[in-house]
């Protein structure tokens, strides 16, 4: 009876031992879910805000304030804003040149034209993730439509450097149609001393510049997630200390912007 007694109290010891680590390590993984995701946090939602401008048009010089100011103090709750800005080579002559001007930024501006249904592009045109269009001067109507567009579903995108070259991995890709994957380096802090031009002699700074554009695969329908790699090639005039790299998925037909991600190069 003693013997049976002792055996039948170190089982039920057992079992209160192994129900007690079950339970740590139930609250121990709790604990590890809820410093990822504090109870109450919110996800950010990043929106993609490109401005078509150049250093030749008059009117662009508030809209580089106003996109400087969506970069800098970021004002709209629970939302990344990351910038563009694509300068346009058709105000250019043969005096002067918008020397971080690129016809193709101004195709690219053609084809927003066809897709939006617009008569003709301008400067300042400012486009939030690829689907609403105004002039850069009118920070209300900017805001209104980065409230809108952080509604919106947003592929994952995280961009990791490795030794070589940089690995982008793109997941959660909301329902879409066919589209392309672009990467763009940005230079911040860039001046210029115009020599010629609508305002001749005049010191203008720019934030969020585009150094390069380019395409880095595509995506069809049916896919939810893609992995790539890519090299950059980085300029000797570009200060690494200011540059950024932007990734973002654009649909071919409609140009909606699927999802954007950034990194600050080292």
């Amino acid at each position: 009876m003693k013997q049976f007694f002792l055996t039948g109290f170190f089982v039920l010891a057992t079992g209160f031992l192994w129900f007690g680590l079950q339970a740590a390590q139930a609250n121990a993984q709790t604990a590890a879910n809820e410093t990822k995701n504090p109870v109450g946090a919110t996800r950010k939602s990043f929106v993609l805000v490109e401005l078509y401008t150049s250093e030749g048009c008059p009117t662009c010089p508030p809209a580089d304030a106003n996109l400087a100011r969506l970069e800098k103090e970021q004002p709209v709750a629970d939302t990344e804003i990351i910038t563009l800005a694509l300068h346009v080579d058709y105000w250019n002559s043969l005096s002067w040149k918008d020397i971080y001007s690129s016809p193709l930024f101004s195709r690219r501006q053609q084809i927003y034209s066809q897709a939006l249904k617009i008569n003709q592009s301008y400067t300042p045109q400012m486009i939030v993730n690829g689907q609403t269009e105004f002039s850069g001067n009118n920070m209300a109507k900017a805001q209104k439509a980065i409230l809108d567009a952080a509604k919106t579903n947003k592929a994952t995108i995280e961009i990791t450097p490795s030794a070589a070259d940089y690995k982008i991995k793109i997941s959660d890709i909301p329902p879409h149609e066919n589209a392309t994957v672009f990467l763009a380096i940005t230079e911040d802090n860039v001046a210029s001393n115009r020599k010629s031009g609508l305002k001749s002699d005049a010191k203008i700074e720019h934030i969020s510049v585009v150094r390069e554009l380019k395409s880095l695969g595509m995506l069809t329908a049916q896919q939810s997630s893609l992995e790539l790699e890519t090299a950059l090639q980085i300029q000797p005039i570009w200060k690494k200390e200011n540059l950024k790299l932007v990734v973002f998925v654009q649909e071919n037909a409609s140009r909606k912007i699927l999802g954007t991600g950034r990194i600050i190069l080292d």
